[in-house]
């Protein structure tokens, strides 16, 4: 969870409630539904439960020729670079292979007729590489956007207190002390002390000695638990915080303030030379974005426009091989039998270990390099309660009952197991998401620190955050909630600790020395290559699919 960009691209599954499962049918036949309609004519998108009458020949059913590139991942980040390829190079003849019945990857968006909600990321930044991807494919009627003027909240000292949106806030509200607010304010423009050199900092280091422990613990704890559910004494402040680590030292001075002011300068004469596209909408504050119906809507929308012919379900790999003339082999099991299909290059999308698999034939030893990613497992709980449920005199309170805002964050020292609770029903008030009687949250629980989450039913899962809320929103005695999904991902948030770039470094490597480097056409992408966010995944797949295209266009040059 965060209140920023949704708990991001989380893995494997290892239960859900029946009505998840009712509405991933109903789901999984509109998308198929969909995918016919686009106009797109290829081979077999739709899953069936018996292969046609009327049977190819055996080669043709076995392999399916020669593709420029194949992508391994129907979620965000694959289709990402497959929409952005075809939409730069209608010609490039590629493939995207998703071995679930439905694109999204991570991304679970349900609907049973009565409710909406998340069971992986619930939200992204909007920034204009989704609004523009999302206005590319059709989709910009799409875009919701919450109120840009809600709050978030942190708990601390058994009370909800709302974060600075701004320097006036910081300075006035009492979400730090006068000497927290004193000691944050001098370390960020520049008085602290200077990093060790050559060391690797954690978030809580980076942190700490630039704005002081008080600001740690009460602004940035929360976050490291609710965007990476993880431990910010292990977390790396450059990999996980990346385009805040560096801002200390881009400034005329070192120092978080003048950085910020001088990426703000940059920004500004970006936007001026590169004037911001007209089609996408207009972002005021701080706000977070979704789509009708869920994020799910996205991944579905570039589906459609790929079409049938390029984007394949229930495709699942189970062979990888290098032939000797420098292509890709991939073996899959699908609904109507074993495929192989070759390529020029390849992109994997898959999590970290999932990858290790994948190319454990072609090189050993970088497998082994993908199998030290560490995911731990989180669990989401969507429930509903009647609107009169929430206490009338907390910071968060509506006068006619239910929540106002973002939602809320629990710090690891405020003995609240919950990592933190997102108001739904309010982000998403005018995409009718519940019904209007009741107010519907979604909490995160689990994470690097409360692996044990994993020993829990689903029942219990919901106990456990009910019995947070009656601490935080709820008024006494308030009963059980009704359950609208709960899900247990075992493998959740790839964790950016120390090491984390060294590590991939020294899987790009080993991949290199067995001549599977980006240079002999296979490429890597996904949530631990890119970041975790929603946004980072979409941006960094749109991004990839120039470089993928540039190895396609070199390749043919020296042929």
């Amino acid at each position: 969870m965060t209140m920023t960009t949704g708990i991001s691209s989380i893995g494997t599954k290892k239960n859900s409630i029946n009505r998840a499962k009712v509405s991933s049918t109903r789901r999984t036949r509109r998308v198929r539904a969909a995918l016919s309609s686009s106009g797109s004519k290829g081979s077999n998108f739709v899953v069936r439960a018996s292969s046609s009458s009327s049977s190819p020949s055996d080669d043709e059913n076995n392999s399916l020729g020669i593709k420029d590139t194949i992508i391994v991942g129907g979620g965000v980040s694959g289709l990402s670079t497959a929409f952005t390829m075809k939409s730069k190079n209608a010609s490039c003849d590629i493939m995207v292979t998703e071995i679930r019945d439905r694109v999204g990857g991570n991304v679970t968006s349900k609907n049973d007729g009565q409710y909406i909600w998340e069971e992986g990321p619930n939200s992204y930044q909007p920034g204009d590489a989704v609004l523009k991807l999302a206005c590319d494919a059709g989709m910009k009627e799409d875009i919701v956007l919450a109120n840009p003027d809600s709050d978030r909240y942190v708990l601390w000292d058994g009370e909800l207190r709302a974060l600075p949106k701004d320097i006036p806030t910081a300075v006035l509200g009492d979400f730090l002390t006068w000497p927290g607010k004193i000691r944050a304010g001098l370390g960020a423009v520049g008085i602290r002390m200077p990093k060790e050199e050559g060391k690797e900092e954690t978030v809580k280091e980076f942190v700490s000695r630039n704005l002081g422990e008080e600001a740690f613990q009460r602004l940035i704890e929360p976050f490291c638990s609710g965007v990476y559910a993880g431990d910010p004494a292990m977390l790396s402040a450059e990999a996980a915080t990346g385009r805040v680590s560096v801002l200390e030292n881009k400034g005329p001075w070192p120092g978080l303030f003048p950085g910020a002011l001088k990426a703000q300068y940059e920004g500004a004469k970006k936007k001026k030379e590169n004037p911001r596209d007209p089609r996408l909408p207009v972002i005021e504050g701080q706000t977070v974005g979704s789509f009708k119906g869920g994020l799910q809507t996205l991944p579905e929308g570039l589906a459609k426009q790929l079409g049938e012919g390029i984007v394949k379900l229930q495709w699942k790999l189970i062979k990888t091989e290098k032939t000797e003339d420098g292509l890709f082999s991939l073996t899959y099991e699908t609904p109507e039998g074993e495929k192989k299909v070759k390529a020029k290059s390849v992109v994997f999308t898959q999590p970290a270990y999932v990858v290790a698999d994948t190319v454990r034939s072609i090189a050993p030893e970088a497998a082994k390099s993908f199998e030290k990613f560490y995911y731990p497992p989180v669990a989401s709980v969507t429930v509903a309660y009647k609107r009169d449920a929430f206490k009338l005199d907390g910071r968060s309170a509506l006068p006619e009952g239910g929540l106002t805002g973002f939602g809320q964050l629990h710090p690891r020292t405020q003995k609240v197991r919950t990592l933190g609770t997102i108001y739904s029903s309010y982000l998403w008030a005018d995409d009718g998401r519940c019904p209007k009687d009741e107010f519907m949250i979604l909490n995160y629980i689990g994470g690097a620190r409360d692996v044990e989450i994993q020993k829990l039913n689903e029942d219990e899962l919901v106990q456990a955050v009910h019995a947070d809320a009656l601490k935080t929103i709820l008024k006494p005695d308030t009963p059980l909630p009704k359950k609208v999904g709960v899900r247990m991902w075992s493998k959740a948030i790839p964790q950016f600790n120390l090491g984390h770039w060294k590590l991939l470094d020294e899987a790009k490597e080993l991949l290199k020395k067995e001549k599977c480097s980006e240079e002999d056409g296979l490429f890597l992408g996904g949530n631990y290559v890119a970041g975790v966010a929603f946004g980072r995944c979409v941006e960094y797949g749109v991004d990839q699919a120039s470089d993928v295209l540039n190895f396609l266009d070199k390749q043919r040059r020296t042929v």
